[in-house]
């Protein structure tokens, strides 16, 4: 994928169809996003689109196959695939609970009563799993023949995890990848990919070598057609460095809570090191449809620093998602900070204008989740109606809205400072760090005799772009109008 933006965008977030987020992006950002993630468009019976029913369908109130179709030609298209689990409203779940054991899906599910040697686990085996509920991950399932049965559930009770021992899980996952190739996607984001591989004895998370086996397998298929996977999973950084030292783009969810704790504390000493040693085969980001990750950070920041980001963050109006998992110490403590970016640094222009230019100079190709575009701030009104905490950032924006938002003088400029990450052919080249005071941050570009330069001061919350122009003379970059550069 060429390295310039992407957009993170539900179906129905960026206008109410796969149709009117086209016509927003075509009249508003043609410049700005190269390309798009579209989050899961499937059929879905819960978690907003990641409990697909079936992946060869567009959901008909997002649109239709041609919608993507029409998308893809102009922008480079990420769809999602959730290797971890199915809903259970699918076919093949469903004619699991018709048939039973005599289902040709019967070992696609992760049963229970086949994984564990007494049929379910002791208080010891689930104390070790890496989870999200503070209880065994199952859900108890009638069957049609009225036996219940505990089958393997990681996250909402709408995902039954799948079996990926079984070669019948293999087939499903084959077929999917090939078919999401052929209708546009130029990259598949592997989602939950981690919670994927299960072992008896473990934290059934990232499990070598059996992950490297999964992902060599899942890649084998995508290199058919020449389309890279991007595995998302949130951990110690070292997974990540870990990941792409075996081959693979990863995330940089390092990022989003290292730049507040720039921006609280005015201190770049930890975001120096960070810089130092992120993978650079990556993809940034600020904010996602998930939450900001906590774990991510972890001997990066201190204990006392990454609190005092959680903390700031509340005060800001966030929520949190919890992990109970061991690491939790035997209780739960902060997986994701729920907020809006714009909201998190406290809905102040400067601030998110210089965390928007950190990411975009830091190594990778920078996402930028649709709220963020428009710098949109909390939605409480729609976290309090739904009672779900991750919708404080999920606001759904109409046309109207967009074509009023684009004149916020905060989304203008940012708009500029995406143009020129875009258009100014230097961030293929190499980045290097000057020495500055800890109030302070540079970060420079170089490529081909151009060169593009950061310098960032942190107490004012205040930054400017030099560059290169064609006669190598100095040239700041202004955000008070549209970037100009001609190949």
């Amino acid at each position: 994928m060429k390295n310039k933006i992407m957009l993170i965008t539900y179906s129905d977030s960026f206008g109410k169809n796969l149709k009117e987020l086209k016509q927003m992006v075509d009249t508003y950002f043609k410049r700005e996003i190269n390309g798009i993630h579209i989050l899961p468009f499937f059929p879905s019976s819960g978690d907003r689109g990641f409990a697909p029913i079936n992946y060869r369908e567009v959901d008909p109130q997002f649109g239709t196959w041609e919608d993507i179709q029409a998308l893809a030609e102009d922008y480079e298209l990420m769809f999602d695939f959730m290797i971890n689990h199915l809903s259970r409203r699918s076919p093949e779940f469903l004619d699991f609970l018709e048939k039973h054991d005599q289902s040709e899906y019967a070992d696609m599910f992760l049963r229970f009563k086949k994984f564990w040697p007494n049929g379910e686990p002791d208080q010891k085996q689930v104390d070790m799993l890496n989870k999200r509920k503070p209880c065994a991950p199952c859900e108890d399932i009638l069957f049609a023949d009225g036996m219940t049965e505990k089958i393997w559930c990681t996250f909402d009770n709408e995902q039954m995890d799948l079996n990926l021992e079984s070669e019948t899980a293999w087939r499903f996952v084959e077929k999917t990848l090939r078919f999401l190739m052929d209708q546009g996607a130029a990259m598949i984001r592997l989602d939950a990919f981690a919670f994927a591989t299960k072992k008896l004895n473990t934290s059934c998370f990232f499990i070598e070598p059996e992950m490297w086996d999964m992902m060599k397998r899942v890649q084998g298929i995508l290199d058919e057609k020449n389309i890279p996977m991007l595995p998302e999973i949130h951990d110690h950084y070292t997974v990540q460095q870990k990941i792409a030292d075996h081959g693979y783009t990863v995330y940089d969810f390092v990022l989003p809570v290292m730049v507040l704790h720039t921006l609280f504390s005015q201190s770049s000493r930890r975001l120096r090191h960070w810089l130092e040693i992120c993978p650079r085969d990556q993809h940034t980001t600020l904010d996602t449809h998930d939450g900001l990750g906590t774990v991510d950070v972890e001997d990066l920041l201190s204990e006392e620093e990454l609190q005092a980001v959680i903390d700031k963050t509340e005060e800001y109006g966030a929520n949190f998602k919890w992990d109970y998992s061991q690491k939790g110490h035997g209780g739960k403590r902060v997986y994701q900070i729920n907020c809006s970016y714009y909201s998190a640094v406290g809905e102040d222009d400067d601030s998110y204008l210089l965390s928007r230019a950190i990411q975009f100079f830091t190594p990778g190709v920078p996402q930028v989740y649709y709220m963020g575009l428009l710098a949109g701030e909390n939605d409480y009104e729609l976290m309090e109606r739904t009672q779900y905490d991750r919708n404080i950032s999920r606001h759904n924006y109409t046309v109207e809205e967009i074509e009023t938002l684009v004149e916020k003088p905060v989304v203008k400029k940012l708009c500029r400072l995406m143009q020129f990450r875009n258009e100014y052919p230097v961030f293929d080249g190499e980045m290097s760090l000057p020495d500055t005071d800890d109030s302070c941050l540079s970060i420079v570009w170089s490529c081909k005799g151009l060169e593009a330069r950061l310098d960032a001061r942190l107490k004012e919350k205040s930054f400017t772009i030099t560059y290169l122009d064609r006669m190598g003379e100095a040239v700041t970059l202004s955000l008070e109008e549209d970037f100009k550069w001609d190949e």
